[in-house]
């Protein structure tokens, strides 16, 4: 299928140089006109631009597309407020959103990937593996669809933790953080947007030379190679050890503390030793861990662990001096929660 230029992930700059050789005769301003349209009010088409002039309107019609995301379902969970959506994309793809509300406002976790190719054995995104890599204007249109659907909402936090690995994605995650955090555009703040990463090393340290000032959280999951390379193939490429020293790296380098994450699973990585083992491995990273009670997927057999053995593994690092918390599982009823968004349902 042959696509028109995907005028929504163009930055403001990039689209004043677009429209500037395409429409000779046009004014600058008219290009801070349509990312006001594409950006702040989230419009889907160009018809909608009404302070554009009809023919510019037909003109932009034949040069550019605007991708959005379609509504294909909404599920409401009845034991919290949380949402999840099923997008439809232009080229009848799918891919899964979800929103959340907390006591600060609205946090979006959003997908970057059709899919996900890390076939970690936890999570539902991985098992049909991936299609394709989002562009940033599908990302951004998770985020605006959602606004929109919601009464216009404004969303404070957003969380890429859906479907995909965002490092394996990395220049369109990069320029989709570089509009929805944009001044000109939805102006959020840098510090609440969080990329999740299973453990890409040459991209933590890529990350390094950019000196990001959005929070990166890994998943990390196990304290040792034997259990995380059960859990996580990636390990096999970049073990706990290379990982962890990137991380410190980047800590150093940013000044910005790391999220680990670590899903508990029964019998599998949450005995006390194992907690003992991640505090002496976390023990001089600036770090923080968020411990999640794994989510059942119906295609692997993973328990919970018990609200005992959480506490335990919690009073162990927070002994070791390191912040832990257990993240409070949401949507659980409409299989919302995290590892168990997918591509097909």
């Amino acid at each position: 299928m042959q696509y028109l230029n995907d005028i929504k992930s163009l930055n403001l700059e990039e689209l004043k140089v677009e429209l500037k050789a395409e429409f000779k005769d046009i004014f600058a301003f008219r290009a801070e006109q349509i990312y006001s349209w594409l950006h702040e009010q989230n419009v889907e088409s160009f018809d909608e631009m009404t302070n554009l002039s009809k023919e510019l309107r037909e003109n932009l019609k034949l040069k550019y597309e605007i991708r959005n995301c379609e509504i294909e379902q909404k599920l409401e969970s009845q034991l919290d407020e949380t949402k999840k959506y099923l997008f439809k994309l232009n080229d009848g793809e799918f891919i899964e959103s979800v929103l959340m509300k907390y006591k600060y406002g609205y946090t979006v976790c959003i997908s970057t990937q059709v899919g996900c190719s890390m076939k970690c054995t936890f999570c539902a995104s991985t098992i049909d593996g991936c299609k394709r890599n989002l562009t940033p204007s599908e990302m951004l249109s998770q985020v605006y669809k959602i606004e929109k659907d919601n009464e216009n909402i404004k969303v404070s936090r957003v969380v890429l933790m859906g479907m995909g690995e965002p490092l394996d994605n990395f220049d369109n995650v990069l320029k989709f953080i570089e509009l929805i955090t944009d001044k000109k555009g939805k102006n959020l703040s840098n510090r609440n947007v969080t990329i999740s990463t299973c453990g890409i090393v040459p991209k933590i340290y890529e990350l390094i030379k950019l000196n990001p000032q959005f929070t990166l959280s890994i998943s990390l999951h196990a304290p040792n190679d034997e259990i995380r390379n059960k859990l996580m193939p990636v390990n096999k490429k970049w073990n706990v050890d290379e990982l962890l020293k990137a991380c410190k790296e980047y800590t150093k380098a940013t000044n910005k503390r790391i999220s680990f994450e670590y899903v508990l699973i029964d019998t599998v990585n949450d005995d006390p030793e194992h907690a003992k083992e991640l505090a002496r491995k976390l023990k001089n990273i600036l770090c923080y861990v968020n411990l999640i009670p794994v989510n059942e997927v119906t295609e692997n057999n993973y328990i919970r662990s018990t609200d005992q053995k959480i506490q335990n593994f919690k009073k162990i690092l927070d002994d070791a001096g390191i912040t832990t918390t257990v993240r409070r599982t949401l949507g659980k009823d409409i299989e919302a929660s995290c590892g168990q968004l997918r591509r097909t349902r």
